[in-house]
C-alpha cells in the first residue's frame, strides 16, 4: 500500500546525501559540482515535502516551480522563492560547457556561489526536516 510519509522520508533522505556530498564538494574546491549538488538537494526536499502532502507523483526539477506549486499548503515556501530562483540557475550551467557563454563549469562557479548554494539548499532540508518532526539544523 503506498504511504506518502515513506515516500517524503526517502526523498528526503536522499536530499540530505546530497547535501552532504556538496559539503565534501565545496571542501575540496569543486565549486560547480557543490552548486549543481544544492540544487539537487533542495530540488529532492520540496518534493519529499510533496509527496508527505499526498502527491503520488512530482514532476519538475525547478525548485521555484515546485515551491510556487505548493506555496498554497506550504506557506513556508513563499519567503523561499528567491533562494529557489538561485539554486535553478545551478542546474544546467554547473554540469554542461555549452550552458555557459564562455568557459567550462569547473572554472567559472566560484567558493562563494557554493558557500551561497550551500546555504540555501540548508534552508529547504530544514524546512523539510521540520515537516517531518525532525529537528531544524543549519
Amino acid at each position: 500500500m503506498w504511504d506518502s510519509r515513506e515516500e517524503g522520508l526517502r526523498w528526503l533522505a536522499q536530499a540530505e546525501h546530497d547535501l552532504s556530498v556538496a559539503q565534501l564538494t565545496l571542501e575540496a574546491g569543486y565549486f560547480s559540482h557543490c552548486c549543481f549538488l544544492c540544487q539537487q538537494a533542495a530540488e529532492k526536499a520540496v518534493k519529499a515535502i510533496a509527496y508527505a502532502l499526498g502527491e503520488r507523483i512530482v514532476l519538475g526539477h525547478s525548485v521555484s516551480d515546485l515551491c510556487k506549486r505548493y506555496a498554497a499548503r506550504v506557506a513556508e515556501f513563499e519567503p523561499l522563492i528567491p533562494r529557489a530562483g538561485g539554486l535553478d540557475l545551478y542546474y544546467v550551467p554547473t554540469r554542461y560547457p555549452n550552458g555557459l557563454p564562455g568557459g567550462v563549469p569547473h572554472s567559472v562557479f566560484t567558493e562563494r556561489q557554493a558557500t551561497e548554494a550551500i546555504d540555501s539548499a540548508g534552508r529547504f532540508l530544514s524546512l523539510a526536516r521540520v515537516r517531518f518532526g525532525g529537528p531544524r539544523r543549519q
